[in-house]
């Protein structure tokens, strides 16, 4: 009761009593004027005397206390029958505030306060009735109080709306209360359904948010900046083709800034902290949040920043939310720059001016964080937007005294690009787009035309679209030293500043950078075939930078004319300045596309492009180049239409996969280095210094030099190099420090310093063979390293090699130059053309000499029989392998190590870049740690898997999605690695993964011209390895020692070009240790013509097959196949048919030619027996076309793949069993 009676007692007009109570979960408002949006619904409230039926609706509503503050509550209830006004402690915190209690005297007040930059701000001090509530006045808000009222000029508010950047209604209102210079106040702000206006329509497009956002943080100003950049974006703007922004995370203040390049942004970034920590020295920058993009690594700026206490932080790879304000500042400049310019009709080059007239706008406008602007938070005072124009209309600007006449016109026609202050505006020139600057007071503008750049004709809409990031273009832009040197040139600059605070005394002292101070396009370019201007007469007098046609200077300008054939000596300082100036600016201008004969013009040039000159990537690229993988690193860049795709090119890429993520210790290392000279300014000298010494004592205890002698007359000596590698564990921690000498081979000629370098390997059928063998004759397979190998081989010629940096010269030497003498190499040495050769020899003889034998079928195969058994030695390098019995297996290792420095590395577990898995029923053979870094290389380990690596084509030829390059279709830009994928796959391909063969080889035709459905296909098959990454071949024991192949063609698998596919396979041990996918050469006139050619091809991989396993099994001891064919399954009966019967002159066969019957010679012998198969089941279709899920799996397990997850599995299950 005597709440109710203070409550009646304290009514103010225009006002209402609220109660401020922290019991009560909902708002209660009795009148209907609170409510923005209002549901009628009858529902019960809970109090302390039982549950009443009192609420009559609910809804959004919004208040506004005594001394201001406003309140958006979402979920108020709307009761008129209530007795009193109610406002939720819940509803005051959701609106981003805070409330305390405080004691003054004997009263007690409650506080509604809020945290501006770090800084405490009381907005309400709440008085107690004697009963101990609080209380507070609530009103409307203002502009509902108008909500009513008929704006008087619509067109007035159409004209402020295109003024400040096509702002949305909600945005309007807060610019409208927190500005002034405008006529709207207190003017109904319109909805877009009410007004229409076509750029908005066209372009923005915002997906809303489900959820409203919840404001989490509040940091002080300048605590945290986060910053982003754009691009490359297509067209250029003048010279640039990025820009970057810095935001304030507090705020949201913003700095805008164009960039010619990316090696600029570390430099414009440092220019601006520089100025910020001048203007707002008593707010320290504390955190800079950048891109984890290679444009923002610089070692230099993250040196400064700790030197200065600023933390640089770098989001991690790959998740965009961290830096999410960053890249939301961006989506909002775009989202203002397309209105502004599709409003307009300047061309789509001009999206510069568009931008930083965008940063300008939005400065002034508040943010969905803040009541007011960002302009208003940091200078404290409201933004004044009276000198604000609708971007791109017309501005009469004076002309200069020195060119106006008194009869002649005394303003020329310009359009209006911006504001530098309320006080100074830019504009364009209509006939050659130069930018300009002019007082605002002196201008008169029409913000109801909009002149064209150099025409009054529109551009076709096809060629008004902007590409913000074109990834086409990013190899043009490469990162370089420029990045380290210009952030190195501003540091330097500020330091001489601090030491001369009052003046620069010395200006030699200063250094000087080629960054343009301007933050503009200096001018854009005129679109081809709008040079007339009809819109002012007086705009055509204007074709020089303030100057009328035909104007001369009373004293004529030196010129400075750089000539590109007269290399003339620079004879001053000036001189040499003005050289430097002119080689950056041209620097400056080539990323903007400019044709090659015109980077040595001034960016503002008069000469317009004419339609037949090419276009600036044609000119600067040639669009057939595709660069590499490791393309930052060496810089390599590949031909398409020269670059074979082949074994050795896989093998090159799959090295280059492999050795990526090897001997790293970590990004923010330092790199190995390249010189002993490196290694001594290094902390880890000493390490470096021991490696160097191990290296030269394994190279004595080799006898690998001879002695120190005077270079004889006529020798070259060859050249030397030092590799420097820090070992790594698998925590990334280093290990071991190696160092190792190596000759410099590529200065050796051939027939006087070497003769031949052939050097025979294993290759990977022979060791899936030797597999297949372990398992079915239940053999040990061990693996042995030996230690430096090439040290062990002799030389077959005189070769000498300069003194090695680290070699300890004899005293006898120090009277004359180390210069003049060289060292005699008496055993091979990395690097040399010989070396390989020259241990294999080595090794050769020594296996020879001990009774092992061997055949030019395999030469790298040696085997020895005994009474106690026998042993294979199969040779790769330095790497054997020895199989056999575990006795005869014992005295090969033992009779090796006698002779080589031996590593014994037990079980093969790895070899040729293989995973081998010993399980108790079989081997896996498999590549899951290449596939994985392989996926990681492209970017593909996170993707969704597929169950097939290609889709099933299509029988229209028209409707195949690899079909080749079509007339119109784009060639995938140089920095797509089409065939660097191509090859990495080809190597998968070729060793584990015969799942894949045929669609690899498919897409490999189009490596000289891919394009985007080709690309799409590579990713397909990136996809299908996500999901089978440890699928590989397993040799169980249980299967049978025969070799068995399947032959297959597809008619017409490429239907373009009228060629046939080949495909075959050969398994033994229950998995394939042969395989081919191959497009035939030939025109097939028939499919019987095409099974002829494959199983032609198939016999000439069987007698090779044979030959090496009859070589093996013979001279082990083992059961020959000599007397037993080998069959092949073959499902074409016609085919089948033809071989047995020969060679046969028809009218149907005779254009066949008889060399491809030569498997009827190899039936009619007793080698082969070719019999007939169900297509169904026939292996080598997987080879010859892409087949249904069903049928694709069905194949795959039967050439005997596996996955190794299901083998263990199995395992497991059968040892608890």
């Amino acid at each position: 009761m005597d709440t109710n009676r203070a409550l009646s007692n304290t009514k103010i007009i225009g006002e209402d009593i609220c109660l401020v109570d922290s019991g009560t979960t909902h708002t209660i408002l009795r009148d209907n004027k609170y409510f923005k949006q209002l549901t009628k619904v009858q529902a019960n409230v809970n109090t302390i005397s039982g549950s009443a039926n009192l609420i009559e609706g609910s809804g959004r509503a919004n208040i506004v206390l005594t001394n201001g503050t406003n309140l958006s509550i979402d979920n108020a209830l709307y009761s008129t029958r209530s007795r009193r006004n109610l406002l939720s402690f819940k509803d005051i915190r959701r609106n981003g505030y805070h409330i305390e209690t405080i004691s003054e005297g004997k009263k007690e007040y409650l506080r509604i306060a809020s945290y501006v930059t770090g800084q405490k701000l009381v907005l309400e001090t709440l008085s107690a009735f004697s009963s101990g509530l609080y209380y507070t006045t609530i009103r409307t808000i203002q502009s509902y109080a108008v909500m009513h009222q008929k704006c008087t000029n619509p067109k007035l508010f159409m004209l402020w709306h295109d003024r400040l950047g096509h702002p949305g209604s909600i945005m309007m209102r807060r610019i409208v209360e927190n500005s002034h210079g405008h006529p709207l106040k207190n003017q109904k702000i319109l909805l877009p359904s009410n007004y229409p206006c076509t750029a908005c329509s066209q372009g923005k497009l915002i997906t809303r948010p489900s959820l409203s956002k919840v404001i989490v943080e509040s940091p002080s100003f300048l605590q945290r900046i986060q910053g982003d950049i754009c691009g490359p974006i297509h067209p250029p703007s003048g010279p640039f083709r990025y820009f970057m922004i810095l935001i304030d995370a507090s705020t949201r203040w913003s700095h805008t800034c164009l960039l010619s390049t990316r090696n600029i942004a570390f430099a414009k970034l440092l220019a601006q902290i520089i100025r910020l920590r001048a203007q707002f020295s008593d707010y320290p920058i504390k955190t800079i949040r950048l891109d984890n993009a290679g444009e923002f690594t610089s070692q230099t700026f993250n040196d400064y920043c700790m030197s200065i206490g600023i933390d640089v932080e770098h989001p991690v790879a790959h998740t965009h939310t961290q830096n999410g304000l960053a890249e939301s500042f961006i989506k909002r400049l775009q989202l203002i720059a397309r209105p502004l310019l599709m409003k307009t009709k300047l061309p789509v080059s001009t999206w510069g001016h568009a931008i930083l007239h965008a940063a300008s706008l939005i400065r002034v406008r508040p943010t969905a964080y803040h009541k007011y602007s960002p302009t208003q938070l940091v200078l404290g005072q409201q933004p004044n937007i009276s000198h604000l124009r609708v971007f791109g209309c017309a501005v009469y600007v004076p002309i200069t005294p020195p060119q106006r006449t008194k009869m002649g016109p005394q303003r020329r026609l310009g359009i209006y690009v911006g504001f530098d202050s309320p006080s100074i505006i830019r504009y364009l020139e209509p006939l050659t787009g130069d930018v300009f600057k002019a007082r605002f007071e002196d201008c008169h503008f029409d913000e109801s035309v909009f002149p064209p750049l150099g025409g009054d004709k529109l551009q076709p809409e096809a060629q008004r679209e902007i590409i913000w990031n074109a990834s086409t273009l990013s190899h043009l832009d490469p990162r370089t030293n420029q990045c380290e040197l210009e952030v190195q040139r501003i540091i330097h600059l500020q330091s001489i500043a601090n030491r001369l605070p009052d003046a620069f005394t010395d200006t030699k002292r200063v250094t000087k950078s080629h960054i343009p101070a301007a933050n503009i396009p200096a001018r854009i370019e005129v679109p081809v075939g709008q040079t007339t201007c009809t819109t002012a007469d007086e705009s055509k007098t204007r074709q020089k930078r303030g100057r009328p046609v035909g104007a001369k200077d009373k004293f004529p300008r030196k010129r400075k004319i750089q000539d590109k054939e007269t290399d003339a000596p620079e004879v001053a300082g000036t001189l040499e300045e003005t050289k430097l100036t002119n080689a950056r600016a041209s620097e400056e201008a080539k990323p903007t596309g400019q044709a090659n004969e015109r980077m040595n013009l001034p960016i503002f040039s008069r000469k317009f492009e004419s339609p037949e000159e090419k276009s600036p990537e044609e000119e600067q690229v040639p669009t057939n180049n595709e660069i590499t993988i490791h393309y930052m690193n060496t810089r390599e860049i590949l031909d398409r239409n020269k670059t074979v795709v082949d074994n050795v090119f896989s093998f090159k890429v799959a090295l280059t996969i492999t050795r990526s993520n090897e001997n790293i210790t970590g990004s923010n290392e330092e790199s190995e280095p390249q010189t002993v000279e490196e290694c001594r300014h290094r902390n880890d000298w000493p390490m470096w210094k021991g490696a160097i010494q191990a290296e030269l004592n394994s190279l004595a205890k080799r006898e690998v030099f001879g002695p120190v002698v005077e270079t004889p007359e006529g020798i070259q000596p060859v050249g030397y190099k030092w590799v420097f590698v820090r070992k790594c564990n698998e925590k990334n921690e280093v290990v071991r420090y190696k160092a190792r000498l190596v000759a410099q081979g590529f200065s050796q000629r051939p027939g006087i310093d070497y003769e031949e370098t052939y050097s025979p390997v294993m290759d990977g059928i022979t060791f899936r063979f030797l597999i297949s063998l372990v398992v079915t004759e239940c053999l040990d397979m061990r693996l042995m390293d030996v230690v430096t190998a090439y040290l062990y081989g002799s030389l077959d010629a005189d070769i000498y090699m300069k003194i090695p940096e680290g070699y300890a010269m004899p005293e006898a030497c120090n009277s004359k130059p180390r210069s003049v003498y060289s060292l005699k190499l008496q055993k091979s040495l990395y690097g040399l053309k010989q070396s390989g050769r020259m241990w294999y020899k080595r090794l050769s003889d020594y296996l020879l000499k001990e009774g092992y034998e061997n055949d030019l079928i395999c030469p790298c195969i040696f085997t020895k029989k005994s009474n106690s058994g026998f042993a294979i030695i199969a040779v790769y390098v330095d790497d054997l392998n020895l199989v056999g019995t575990p006795e005869e297996l014992i005295k090969t290792a033992e009779y090796l190590k006698r002779e080589f420095e031996m590593k014994d590395l037990g079980k093969t577990k790895f070899c040729l870049g293989l995973q081998i898995e010993h399980l108790p029923n079989g081997i896996l053979v498999h590549q899951s740690a290449y596939t994985e870094k392989v996926l990681k290389q492209f970017y593909m380990d996170k993707a969704h898997p597929l169950s097939t690596p290609m889709v099933v084509r299509s029988l229209d030829v028209n409707k195949d999605p690899f079909r080749p390059l079509e007339e119109g279709e784009d060639i995938l830009g140089p920095e797509v690695p089409y065939m660097s994928a191509i090859g990495a796959l080809m190597y998968l391909a070729n060793c584990t993964r015969p799942d894949i063969a045929f669609s690899v080889n498919l897409l490999a035709r189009y490596s000289s011209a891919p394009t985007q459905r080709h690309w799409k296909g590579i990713k397909h098959i990136f996809r299908y390895l996500r999901g089978t990454i440890d699928l590989g071949l397993f040799y169980s024991n249980g299967s049978a020692s025969q070799l068995i192949g399947y032959a297959d063609a597809g008619y017409l698998s490429d239907p373009h070009k009228a060629r046939s596919q080949t495909g075959y396979v050969f398994t033994c041990g229950g998995a394939a240790i042969s395989w081919r996918s191959v497009k035939q050469t030939l025109t097939a006139t028939s499919s019987n013509h095409s099974e002829i050619i494959a199983i032609h091809e198939t016999s000439r991989e069987c007698v090779w097959l044979r030959s090496m396993i009859q070589h093996i099994r013979e001279k082990c001891g083992l059961s020959s196949i000599k007397d037993c064919p080998t069959i092949l399954y073959e499902d074409n009966a016609a085919c089948i048919t033809q071989i047995k019967g020969g060679y046969i002159k028809g009218d149907r066969t005779k254009h066949i030619s008889p060399k491809f019957f030569y498997t009827h010679d190899l039936q009619k012998n007793g080698d082969i027996d070719v019999q007939q198969i169900r297509s169904s089941d026939n292996l080598a279709d997987l080879f010859t076309k892409a087949l249904p899920t069903t049928t694709f799996k069905k194949l795959v397990a039967n050439i005997g793949m596996r996955r190794l997850k299901n083998l263990s599995s199995s395992v497991e299950g059968e040892s608890t069993t």
